[in-house]
C-alpha cells in the first residue's frame, strides 16, 4: 500500500510540473516563433549536430579497437583456424569500410542539404543505373566470402574416417561431457541412450564387438598435428560443443549424431607459454588476488591461480547449470598422448571386471 501511495504522489507531482509549465509558457511576452514548423536556424543547428554525431561515433569506434582490441582471441591452435580468422577479419575490415563510407555520406548530407528557405528537393522517380550498382556490388562481395568460407568449411566437415583421423565421440549430458575414444581398430561401437546402465555412463551397445576397446575418458586429450574426426551425441537436450581455441563449434542434438574434423596445431604448453597467454594469466590473477584480499577479509577463502587449459564448453543454455558445463582439452605430442590413451581403461576391462565382481559376490 506504501509503494502504491508513493506511485501515486509521484504522478501527482509530475501533473502539478506539466500544468505550471504551461502556465510559465502562456506568461511569457514577446516575438518568439512559438510554430512547430522548423525554421532556418533550426535547420542548420541540426545540420551541425549531425556533423557532430558522425566525428563522436568515429571517435567511439576508433577508441574502442584501441581499448578493448586485447579482448580477441589469441591465434588459432588449429589448421584451418587461420582460415577463419582471415575470413572474419576480411569480414570486419568489408564491414568497417562500408560503415566510415556510408556514415560519413549520410551525415554529411544532412548536414549540407539541410533546409532552406526556397530550396527545393529534386525527386527521382527510378534509376536504373543506381539500382543495378548497388544490387551487384553486394552480391559479388558477398559470393566472394561465402566461397571463401566454403573451402573451410568443406576441409572441417567432409573427413573420412580412413584418413588416418582419430575417431574421438563426445557425448554431452546435463551438465558435463565425456569422451570416448575408438580403440586400436579405430572404430566406435554401436551405442544408444537405452543402453545407459551402471557404468556404462555413455550407452555402448555391448553386443558389437567393435565397443570392446572403445575408452571413455572425462579428460579430451589429443595428439598435435593429427587429424581428429569428432561425433557427437547428447542424452537430453540440445547442446552446443564449443571449442573457442580451435575455432569450431557444433550443435549436440538428441537422437542423432553430428560431426567435424580439426587438426590441432599448437600444444597446451606452447599455448600456455606463448606471450599472448603469459601476459593474459598474469593479469587474470592479479584481479584474482585483489579479489582474494576483499574475499579474506570477510572471512571467504582466497581464490586459486589460475593456469590456462584448452576447455570444451557448452554453448547453448541447457539449464541451471550450463554455465559449468565444461571438460579439459589437453593437447600434447603424440608420444605422450599414446602413453596417456594406454593407461585409460577399455569398455571391455569395464565390462570384465563387472563379471568378476558379480561372481564373487555370488560366491
Amino acid at each position: 500500500m506504501t509503494v502504491f501511495l508513493i506511485i501515486v504522489v509521484i504522478a501527482l507531482l509530475g501533473v502539478t510540473f506539466w500544468q505550471m509549465s504551461k502556465i510559465l509558457k502562456l506568461s511569457k511576452t514577446g516575438h518568439e516563433d512559438s510554430t512547430q514548423v522548423a525554421n532556418d536556424n533550426d535547420n542548420k543547428n541540426q545540420g551541425y549536430l549531425m556533423l557532430g554525431f558522425v566525428v563522436f561515433l568515429y571517435i567511439f569506434m576508433i577508441y574502442s579497437f584501441w581499448a578493448w582490441g586485447d579482448f580477441y582471441l589469441p591465434e588459432a591452435a588449429s589448421a584451418h583456424g587461420g582460415d577463419y580468422d582471415r575470413l572474419m577479419f576480411i569480414s570486419i575490415g568489408l564491414i568497417m569500410t562500408v560503415q566510415v563510407i556510408t556514415q560519413f555520406l549520410l551525415y554529411f548530407f544532412a548536414y549540407k542539404y539541410k533546409g532552406a528557405k526556397g530550396q527545393r528537393a529534386l525527386f527521382y522517380a527510378d534509376n536504373d543505373k543506381l539500382e543495378f550498382i548497388w544490387t551487384i556490388i553486394p552480391v559479388i562481395v558477398l559470393a566472394g566470402l561465402i566461397i571463401y568460407g566454403l573451402f573451410t568449411w568443406s576441409d572441417i566437415m567432409n573427413v573420412e574416417e580412413d584418413e588416418d583421423a582419430l575417431v574421438v565421440e563426445i557425448y554431452a549430458y546435463q551438465f558435463g561431457w565425456k569422451a570416448r575414444y575408438s580403440g586400436d581398430d579405430n572404430t566406435l561401437g554401436k551405442a544408444n541412450v537405452r543402453f545407459i546402465e551402471g557404468t556404462n555412463i555413455v550407452g555402448i551397445d555391448k553386443s558389437d564387438s567393435y565397443a570392446k576397446d572403445d575408452k571413455v575418458t572425462t579428460e579430451l586429450h589429443l595428439p598435435v598435428d593429427r587429424p581428429v574426426l569428432f561425433k557427437f551425441r547428447s542424452q537430453d537436450v540440445l547442446h552446443s560443443a564449443y571449442f573457442p581455441f580451435f575455432r569450431a563449434q557444433m550443435n549436440v542434438v538428441p537422437g542423432m549424431i553430428t560431426q567435424f574434423s580439426f587438426t590441432p596445431t599448437i600444444t597446451s604448453e606452447e599455448m600456455r607459454n606463448s606471450e599472448f597467454m603469459v601476459e593474459k594469466v598474469n593479469e587474470l590473477n592479479q584481479i584474482r588476488k585483489e579479489r582474494s584480499k576483499e574475499l579474506v577479509a570477510n572471512g571467504d577463502v582466497a581464490l586459486d591461480p589460475y593456469e590456462f587449459e584448452y576447455y570444451l564448453l557448452c554453448n547453448k543454455i541447457c539449464g541451471i547449470s550450463h554455465f559449468n558445463m565444461q571438460m579439459k582439452i589437453v593437447v600434447e605430442e603424440e608420444e605422450d598422448f599414446n602413453s596417456w590413451i594406454a593407461e585409460q581403461e577399455s569398455f571391455g576391462e569395464t565390462l570384465k571386471k563387472e563379471e568378476e565382481q558379480k561372481v564373487s559376490s555370488n560366491n
